[in-house]
């Protein structure tokens, strides 16, 4: 059975290789997500996601496939991550309404032999207007305090999307379609994994 590990303790991540039928284990990285000087945010979330897997493989000897991943919100050239406090949340959600944001993730696979292979997905997203009304309430919930841009958009802060270009999936934290194309770039595929479960 082929051994797959998961560098992530994000619950979003592990949910949607649950969903695809891919069973696997998770071992969070423990790597620092902090830009490099002058980094752009795509470069930013490759290196990460590259990082990941790298520093999961080392400590973790008997795998056959590592899966790493690594998402951020850009809005007019700011990264917004997650929020530190509420009045931070509050803010970045201000921002977003009625705008137009890029989500960006990087998604590296690495098999034995240290063969890695990386992909970017870029989406799109745009809110509807914000009444300070829908900020408290969203905020009320708890649920921006963990999530990159300070809103799920698998969770109630769909409300709010007005639309998606891109991959709804990358947008919650893990392009699965990417994930399925660079498969067969290091010798699998979903069917085998499924197959095997």
């Amino acid at each position: 059975m082929t051994m797959v590990i998961l560098a992530s303790k994000s619950p979003r991540r592990t949910q949607l290789l649950d969903m695809l039928g891919v069973e696997h284990r998770c071992v969070p990285s423990g790597v620092p997500e902090e830009p490099l000087p002058g980094e752009s945010p795509q470069d930013q979330v490759i290196r990460l996601a590259e990082d990941k897997a790298r520093a999961v493989a080392l400590r973790e000897p008997k795998f056959d496939l590592v899966v790493a991943a690594d998402t951020l919100v850009a809005l007019g050239g700011q990264v917004l991550a997650q929020p530190v406090d509420r009045a931070e949340a509050e803010a970045m959600l201000r921002s977003l309404s009625g705008a137009t944001h890029t989500v960006f993730s990087g998604i590296c696979l690495m098999v034995k032999g240290g063969l890695a292979v990386t992909g970017l997905s870029e989406s799109r997203v745009t809110f509807h207007d914000l009444s300070d009304h829908e900020i408290s309430w969203y905020l009320g919930t708890g649920e921006p305090m963990d999530k990159a841009g300070a809103y799920a958009a698998q969770g109630a802060g769909a409300v709010f999307i007005r639309s998606i270009v891109g991959s709804f999936h990358n947008v919650v934290g893990f392009p699965i379609d990417l994930f399925y194309r660079l498969l067969p770039e290091v010798g699998m595929s979903l069917q085998e994994l499924r197959d095997e479960s």
